[in-house]
Formats: structure tokens, sequence, C-alpha cells
């Protein structure tokens, strides 16, 4: 019997009631996510790394797998902001600041706060928040997920943001909230114990946040903000730790190569040369691979190519396997002006991870380097159908269209990329580009046109529903 199915372990776990299915459908949530969506990507703030946009996927599927709705769609993404914080948004949509990355102290403590997150979605507490408040809540959660991105701006007037994004019945709206966050606890600790993690983690992570909540009073983390602690949750958690079985987990390598990553794109690059340098040399580590990938990428994001690739070298000496080596490999050989030695590593890379997205377009591109769009093509197309819609990978189907001279498939490809972004305006000017190719045959313009009908329609129904208030 399943964990979260179990008698035993549902014992205490509160039904809140299914008001929410009446105030807003599974579809009606992830319409309003996609909104709120494109608004996060468009964002300085937004974190477009493949590495670690792809890992923190990769560990939230390994928990929904483990949660009350297995097949539900989640995406998690990445806010370059140093605060310790983590949100989720109508839809399945979960970010991750990259502050929280760096100051879990383990995999498990960075689960166990996904895991969380992941509850919140499960139990529909954004759409019972739509119904406790009879729908004025759907413009509250636009105007969080806005101050949520100002913060890293400006941190005081994010504050103001949240707190008039809160501010109709705020008492109630408090009440409900914690309520939600005991539910989320106690649903996110079995998805945490049942994903084969350390569930002690939940417990040290919200312990230590309580108690630099308590030393930063007039500062606290934006996660004690939005996700108010208190020593009776703890306690909660604590005491349903206690009855579960000791387990040590080590952290996996791609945890160790993630958080390297982050640290070489968030901190200035020399200062970061200097930390992972420095971590070396006092020899407190438990990867040195991973604190050379590090050191790797901190000097390719200062071009200092020759140091790069000695660093990326030590952190394979003792037979490293890693896709996000192999991409690093090829991102500095294709700099260096090496597509002959890049596209060696990528016919072997490929064969140990094949469809992995990073590396895919990697080679992608070092496939365009080396004068073979059809092979990229190909890759591109196996990759998509393997990994489903994602914008980098039909945008390196355009480019690869481009260098066969085939327009029509470019604009196709990429009227794909900006639906995958949530762009529907412009995926309907790149198919409109399309039609006006004369070079074309019947079968290419018969699809485009059928392409152009479909979204053209869904445009109109967006706008309708625009008119009449609805999602």
């Amino acid at each position: 019997m399943s964990l979260l199915t179990s008698p035993v372990v549902a014992e205490g776990l509160p039904d809140l009631g299914d008001a929410s299915s009446s105030a807003m459908t599974p579809v009606q949530e992830r319409r309003i996510g996609d909104s709120i969506m494109r608004d996060v990507r468009s964002s300085r703030s937004y974190l477009d790394d493949m590495e670690i946009a792809d890992y923190l996927n990769a560990l939230g599927r390994r928990l929904v797998e483990n949660s009350l709705e297995p097949s539900r769609a989640f995406e998690f993404f990445v806010i370059s902001d140093s605060t310790l914080n983590a949100f989720a948004l109508p839809g399945g949509y979960i970010g991750v600041h990259t502050g929280l990355l760096q100051a879990a102290q383990s995999e498990s403590e960075l689960a166990s706060v996904l895991a969380h997150e992941i509850s919140h979605v499960t139990q529909r507490h954004l759409a019972r928040l739509v119904a406790g408040t009879q729908g004025s809540a759907i413009a509250s959660i636009a105007a969080l997920a806005v101050a949520i991105l100002a913060a890293r701006s400006n941190p005081q007037v994010a504050s103001a943001a949240i707190a008039t994004a809160q501010a109709t019945s705020v008492q109630t709206q408090l009440d409900f909230t914690r309520e939600h966050e005991r539910e989320a606890d106690r649903i996110g600790l079995q998805i945490l114990e049942q994903s084969r993690f350390d569930p002690q983690a939940m417990v040290s992570f919200f312990d230590r946040m309580h108690k630099f909540g308590r030393v930063y009073e007039n500062n606290a983390p934006v996660y004690l903000r939005t996700h108010p602690l208190t020593t009776e949750r703890i306690a909660d958690v604590q005491n349903r730790v206690d009855s579960l079985s000791y387990r040590q987990v080590m952290d996996s390598f791609d945890f160790q190569l993630a958080r390297a990553r982050v640290d070489a794109l968030e901190r200035d690059p020399r200062q970061a040369i200097k930390y992972f340098q420095s971590t070396l040399n006092d020899g407190k580590y438990s990867n040195p691979a991973a604190l050379h990938y590090g050191l790797a990428a901190s000097y390719f994001r200062v071009k200092e190519l020759d140091r790069s690739e000695k660093a990326l070298l030590q952190a394979e000496k003792n037979g490293a396997e890693h896709y996000m080596l192999d991409s690093m490999w090829v991102r500095i050989q294709s700099a260096k002006g090496r597509p002959t030695i890049a596209l060696e590593r990528c016919r072997s890379a490929l064969k140990r991870f094949p469809h992995q997205r990073t590396l895919v377009l990697a080679c992608g591109e070092t496939l365009l380097d080396n004068k073979m769009p059809d092979e990229a093509t190909g890759l591109a197309t196996d990759a998509l159908a393997q990994n489903g819609p994602d914008a980098r990978l039909y945008q390196l189907q355009a480019k690869a269209s481009a260098a066969k001279g085939l327009p029509i498939q470019q604009h196709r490809a990429l009227a794909e990329a900006f639906m995958s972004m949530g762009n529907l305006h412009e995926a309907i000017e790149q198919l409109q580009l399309a039609q006006k190719i004369k070079n074309g045959d019947f079968y290419q313009f018969s699809m485009v046109e059928a392409r152009l009908r479909e979204l053209q329609r869904l445009e109109m129904e967006n706008r309708k529903r625009e008119k009449s208030g609805g999602f």
C-alpha cells in the first residue's frame, strides 16, 4: 500500500473541503499560471539556465511521482535572487530562488522544500484561497508573483506589494494560510519519505530558518514571510519524523554540480574563482569534482578558456562522468574554435546521455558549427519526441532549417518555440510570415495554414474570456 494512501499515515490529515473545484478548475488554474509565467520569464530575475533547471525538474519529478497526483504536470523554475524562498503558482509552476539552492545544506533539505510546495499544488490551496475570498485572490496571486520578483531590486517595495496583495481580509487569509502550511508540512513529509530522502532534513531546514528569523527579526528571509513558521509547526513535523526510521542519504552528484553551477553564476565571476580555489585549498569538501566544475564555469564566464579547460580536466581526473561536464567541455572547445574536437566529445557523450536536453543543445550548436544541419535537425527532433515541447529545442530546429535554406520550416519551428513560452501572438506572427514565403510546396503551406487557424481560434477564445472576465 502506498504511504500516501495508508490509513495509518493519513490519520490526522484534515480534508479542507472541495470548495476549490467550484471556484477554479485545473484547466483554469493552468491558464492563470501560464499568464503569470509569461511575466516571470520576461523578468530579469528569471534564470534561464538549462543545467540548473534540468536538475531541479528531475528532482521535482522524483518527488511528484510519490505525491497524491503523480501524473500531474509540474514545471520547476529558478529565480536569480539571494533571498531564501520558494513559491507555488497556479497550474503546477514552482519557483525556487538561487539563495535557497545555495543555503540548502543537503539535497534532502532542498527536496523537503519542493515537497512542501508540491503539496500546496496537489491540495489546491491556491484554488481554495480563491474560493475563500470569492475570487478576489486571483489578482492577489498575480500581485504576489510580481512582488516576489520585485524583491531582488527593492525589498521595501516588494514588502509593500505583498502587504497590498494580501490586504483583503488579512486575518482570515493568514489563518487560512497557516492551516494550509500545516497540511503541506504533513503531506510534504510523506512525499519526502516515499521518495527515499532524509525526513529529518525538513526539521533541520525549518529549525534553521526559524532561528535565523529570530536573530534578524526585521529582515527575516522571504521564505518566513510567505511561509510563516511557528514552533508548533516545527514540533509537529519533528513528532512525525520521530516515528520514522532513521535514514542516511548521500547527496547526488547532480545536486553537487547544480549547486556549484549556481555559485559560479550568482557570484561575481572573479569572486567565484577565489571562492572555489579557496575551498579546494582548504580541503573542506565532499566532492572535489563539483568544485573543479564550478571553477571551470567561473573561468568560462571571464573567457579564460585555457584555465577553464584545465579545471574541467581536474573535475574528470578521477573518472567523474556527467552530462554537465560533457556540455561544459563542448562549450569550451567550441569557444576555442575547435568544432571538430567538440564534435568528437558529442558523439561519445550522446551515447551515454541520449536525449539529455543540455547536451543535445550544446551538441546541436556544434553540429551547426561543423556544417551538419541535417544531423542537428534530427537531434532536436528526437529530443522533442522524447522530452515534449521545449522552446530551446524548437529554436535549434529553426537554426538548422535556416542553415538548410528552408524558411517555412524555420518559421514553423519558431512559432512552436513561442508557443512553448506562452507567447501566442508571436507564434501567430511567425506562421503568417511563413505564409508569405513563395517557394514552398502545397503540403508545407497546408501545415502552416492548419496550425495558424488553430492558434487564431485559440487567440479568439482568449479574447472572449478576457472580455467576460473568465479564464
